[in-house]
């Protein structure tokens, strides 16, 4: 077995056990001999909310990570995410406009709405950077971070003008305490979604490397550019409907595994799904446990160590820039794929 399949199983071991002991971890002490004896209580908890709580976070994580990655793979910039471009509030948008426009909406109703919001939001930012000459690697983040902070202050004129905010404010907010089951199943929306994103990994990679390869290799630019940008918003609409505002998740997680395992997006999504997925639960475990049996929010434990780790990735590019960590032969350079290598995968070839 290679470091690459060592990394991806190592990964995948930790999460299986993080899972179950995620099962295991809240106010009311639930354990493994009374729900195979049939206590009916502590069943119903646990198909109730502990379950459907445990298939939110996974989606949430492996979503939130596979977006990130798609979106810094198509804009060609590894700070660009759903929370840097836009994408998180354009859906609080849709939320609220589907609260002023159609109060006795259902959950898929506001999902709807937010969608659309989503992927109006993400296409007009990725419109108007590629309309800026002078790109710098911060210029775009920050560009998506103003555009983003704009469309928020709409939300929220809009939210206390029609007295919208407490109504609003279970979006603004990531947390899981309110998962259960029946309130969580559009987030299963993230698992096609994905799963689209890794049969046309090849196409963002070469899309990804700009207009003018994209065009030589024959790739329709602009469809597959605005098809990976769809992908990437609805999964992020799918989740801010179910769970609300979750920031770094898209931006902490791909560049960390890149950092490892370099940019070639087939080789790295299945890692950056798993470690995102570990990296959600990790932090929702810390919000049950650290003043229980109160909660914290996930948004808050999140967004702390992501702030920690978003300036470390900051110094690391702006001193290394794309370059990945080597570990053993696992490391690759992220502007490794050559040119034989993408047109091979048109023709049905691997960019792993």
């Amino acid at each position: 077995m290679n470091a690459s399949r060592m990394m991806t199983a190592v990964l995948l071991i930790c999460l299986a056990v993080l899972s179950v002991l995620s099962l295991f971890v809240g106010v009311i002490d639930i354990n493994p001999v009374s729900l195979l004896t049939g206590d009916l209580e502590q069943l119903e908890i646990f198909l109730i909310s502990r379950l459907p709580r445990l298939l939110a976070i996974l989606c949430t994580g492996v979503g939130m990570s596979v977006a990130g990655l798609i979106m810094q793979q198509l804009c060609m910039n590894k700070f660009v995410s759903p929370t840097t471009g836009a994408t998180i509030s354009s859906a609080q948008l849709g939320i609220l406009l589907a609260l002023l426009f159609w109060p006795g909406s259902t959950l898929w109703g506001r999902a709807l709405f937010a969608f659309a919001a989503a992927i109006l939001g993400t296409w007009i930012f990725v419109w108007f950077i590629q309309r800026i000459q002078f790109k710098d690697v911060i210029m775009v983040p920050l560009v998506g971070i103003m555009f983003g902070n704009v469309i928020g202050g709409i939300t929220n004129y809009l939210a206390y003008k029609y007295e919208m905010t407490q109504a609003l404010s279970s979006w603004l907010v990531g947390h899981f305490s309110l998962v259960l089951r029946g309130r969580y199943e559009i987030v299963y929306l993230v698992v096609p979604l994905v799963i689209l994103a890794f049969l046309f990994a090849n196409h963002f990679n070469i899309v990804g490397m700009g207009r003018d390869f994209s065009k030589n290799l024959g790739v329709p630019y602009n469809l597959v550019l605005f098809a990976g940008l769809t992908i990437a918003a609805m999964i992020t609409a799918s989740v801010i409907v179910v769970v609300g505002s979750i920031s770094y998740i898209g931006l902490i997680v791909p560049n960390l595994v890149a950092m490892f395992k370099g940019d070639k997006i087939r080789g790295t999504l299945v890692d950056t799904a798993l470690f995102g997925a570990i990296f959600v639960l990790v932090c929702d475990m810390l919000g049950r446990t650290v003043i229980a049996p109160y909660e914290l929010p996930i948004e808050l434990i999140v967004g702390i160590v992501g702030s920690i780790l978003f300036i470390g990735l900051l110094f690391y590019r702006l001193k290394n820039g794309r370059k990945a960590v080597r570990l053993g032969g696992l490391g690759t350079s992220g502007c490794s794929v050559t040119a034989s290598q993408a047109a091979s995968s048109l023709e049905g070839g691997d960019l792993s």
